[in-house]
């Protein structure tokens, strides 16, 4: 395969990626907002939409780690990129179809390591920066569950003397800023998955001598990602946002800040993290701030086997993406 070809191969595939995650992530940042009928479906994606592809230029850390982060950059071959993308998109596509909020970041980071690993073992991998990854992944959702447990109860305390129909005029217009504030984290973090990616891929192609982000392969990551936003997860936003747990407009403000500020906190240290996990147990945190059993646990727990299922799932579908690729590569003498 010529390395233009390469090239085109992963951009294309990356911003289909890109544009599920717009579908079914970026569906999870705004779920609560339409549970509470602070906004409607239309209007939340619109203001999703474009918070996302502003939060993409935000920083360009979370692109390093998924770029040179997972697998050693010597063992970053073309059959490697492309598998784990291909992994990645397969299975995001599959889950968004089916309405199953899994993570798309995830997706990335297991079909790098199930390319990586089978191409070169445990060496080609990153060990050490997985370690941090796997960090994220444990913290961002127990702090997304404790933020929203403990914000929900400062605002029971404040709130307390208030009319019920007060406090839910006054969360109704502040959700609109924390659903802003929510989806612009996570464009911050996650329109970086398929920046890192294609930025990989040009340095392995030998079109960039430095890890950079181009300025094209941060706009179109963005616009893609705005785009499969604008489509619409519906399914995703039903399951989380009216299935979970039976929303207030404040409770549904102190998930999306709670989660917001955990994913922000992430994006700056250059951890790719997934908002599905932290939406979902901020959600958690402000139902059982209530009454533990206001959450629909058997809802939550079909969330959580589909995130256990992410790993293996991703990793197998970009193992075997990543042979049938070096198999054509061979044949074609590329």
């Amino acid at each position: 395969m010529s390395p233009l070809a390469f090239i085109v191969a992963v951009v294309i595939v990356a911003w289909t990626y890109d544009f599920f995650n717009g579908m079914n992530d970026a569906a999870n940042a705004i779920a609560t907002t339409v549970s509470t009928r602070a906004l409607t479906p239309r209007q939340a994606i619109v203001l999703a939409r474009t918070m996302n592809f502003a939060g993409a230029f935000l920083t360009t850390e979370v692109a390093r780690t998924i770029g040179k982060g997972i697998v050693h950059p010597d063992a970053l071959t073309q059959a490697v990129v492309l598998g784990a993308v291909v992994g990645a998109a397969a299975w995001a596509g599959i889950c968004t179809r089916l309405g199953i909020p899994i993570s798309i970041t995830h997706s990335l980071v297991a079909g790098m390591i199930g390319a990586g690993w089978v191409s070169g073992g445990l060496g080609a991998l990153n060990l050490h920066r997985l370690t941090s990854i796997g960090y994220g992944m444990i913290f961002s959702p127990l702090g997304g569950f404790l933020g929203g447990f403990a914000l929900m109860l400062a605002s029971y305390w404040a709130l307390r003397r208030l009319m019920p129909g007060v406090v839910t005029r006054i969360f109704r217009y502040g959700q609109i800023l924390s659903a802003a504030y929510v989806s612009l984290a996570h464009g911050a973090n996650d329109t970086q998955n398929a920046m890192g990616i294609i930025t990989a891929a040009l340095l392995a192609g030998n079109f960039i001598q430095e890890f950079e982000v181009p300025l094209w392969v941060i706009v179109g990551s963005a616009f893609f990602m705005a785009l499969g936003t604008s489509v619409g997860g519906w399914r995703v936003i039903r399951t989380l946002g009216m299935r979970l747990v039976k929303l207030q407009p404040v409770q549904g403000f102190s998930a999306e800040v709670s989660a917001a500020t955990s994913i922000t906190a992430a994006t700056l240290m250059g951890i790719p993290i997934s908002t599905t996990h932290v939406i979902s147990t901020a959600i958690m945190g402000v139902g059982a701030a209530r009454r533990l059993s206001a959450v629909r646990w058997g809802i939550a727990g079909h969330i959580v086997a589909a995130w256990i299922f992410t790993f293996p799932g991703a990793a197998a579908i970009a193992a075997a993406a990543y042979f049938l690729i070096t198999l054509f590569l061979v044949r074609s003498g590329g």
